[in-house]
C-alpha cells in the first residue's frame, strides 16, 4: 500500500512538472473533448484490502477471545483490471463515464482467535485459521469527471461517483460454510469511488493514467449457518477497500 502511494506521488509530481515546464507547443487533439460522446479502453491494476469491524461483547463462545476481539489480517496482492469506456460531455469540463471492465484479485484471511483451535469444544480437527478470498468481478462503474482547463497537452482532473461489482467467484448460495473450510462473500456489492488523473493528449489518441479508491457501501460477508460461528459470528461489516491504477487510451 505505501508503495502505491508513493508511486502516485511521483506520477503527480512528474505530472506537474510536465505542466509547468510546458511553452507555447503544438496542441494535439484540438476538437477531442468536443465531442458529445466517445469511446476507449483501460487497464489497470488493483491491490484490494477488506475493511473489517467487530461485534463487541462476543458471547457468542465458551472460550473468550483473550484480548476480548476477534483479529483477523488480511494479506493482499496486485490484481488487474481491463475494460472500456463510454465518455458522455455535459459540460467543457464535466464528463459522465460509464466504465465497465473485468477485475480480478485474491486476498487471504488469517484468523487469530482461540475459539478457532483445538480449545474450542467444537473442533474437529480439521479447522484451519487461514481462508484464501479469490474472486473475478463484473465491474461497472458511473463516474463523474472534472476537468480543468486545458494547456497545451495536459489537463488534470478528478474522480468520483458509485459502482456495482458482480462476483463471478461468489459461493454465496454454497451450502457449506466455514466450517467445512468454506469462506463466503456475496454475489453483489456496490461501492463508491473517488480519485484523479491526468489527461495527456497526443497526435493520435489521449492516454489518461489515473487513481482512485474504491470502497464497498454494503456488508459483503455470507456469515455461517452456525449463528455461534467463531469466523463470522465476532464481524459486525466486512467490505471492501482498494486502490485502482488505470491506464486509459481514448
Amino acid at each position: 500500500m505505501k508503495r502505491s502511494i508513493l508511486f502516485v506521488i511521483i506520477l503527480f509530481i512528474t505530472g506537474s512538472t510536465l505542466l509547468h515546464a510546458q511553452k507555447e507547443r503544438i496542441e494535439h487533439l484540438q476538437n477531442f473533448d468536443k465531442r458529445t460522446i466517445h469511446f476507449g479502453y483501460y487497464l489497470g491494476m488493483n491491490l484490494n484490502n477488506y475493511k473489517i469491524s467487530y461485534n463487541s461483547p462476543f458471547d457468542y463462545s465458551p472460550i473468550p477471545p483473550a484480548d476480548k476481539e476477534l483479529y483477523v489480517k488480511v494479506d493482499q496482492s496486485f490484481g488487474f483490471n481491463i475494460g472500456f469506456v463510454v465518455d458522455y460531455r455535459l459540460h467543457k469540463n464535466i464528463n459522465l463515464r460509464f466504465e465497465p471492465g473485468l477485475m480480478s484479485n485474491t486476498k487471504e484471511l488469517n484468523f487469530i482467535d482461540a475459539n478457532i483451535g483445538p480449545e474450542n469444544p467444537e473442533y474437529n480437527g480439521t479447522q484451519i485459521t487461514e481462508r484464501k478470498v479469490s474472486g473475478t468481478y463484473l465491474h461497472l462503474p458511473l463516474i463523474f469527471k472534472v476537468s480543468t482547463n486545458r494547456l497545451n497537452n495536459i489537463r488534470p482532473y478528478i474522480l468520483g461517483g458509485a459502482s456495482y461489482d458482480y462476483n463471478f467467484s461468489s459461493n454465496e448460495g454454497n451450502s457449506d460454510d466455514n466450517y467445512d473450510a468454506e469462506f463466503r462473500t456475496k454475489t453483489s456489492n456496490f461501492m463508491y469511488e473517488v480519485g484523479m488523473g491526468v489527461d495527456f493528449y497526443f497526435y493520435f489518441f489521449k492516454f489518461s493514467p489515473s487513481i482512485r479508491g474504491v470502497f464497498a457501501i454494503n456488508d459483503e460477508l455470507k456469515r455461517d449457518n452456525n449463528p455461534n460461528s467463531p469466523w463470522t459470528t465476532p464481524i459486525d461489516y466486512l467490505g471492501t477497500r482498494g486502490i485502482y491504477l488505470n491506464l486509459t487510451f481514448e
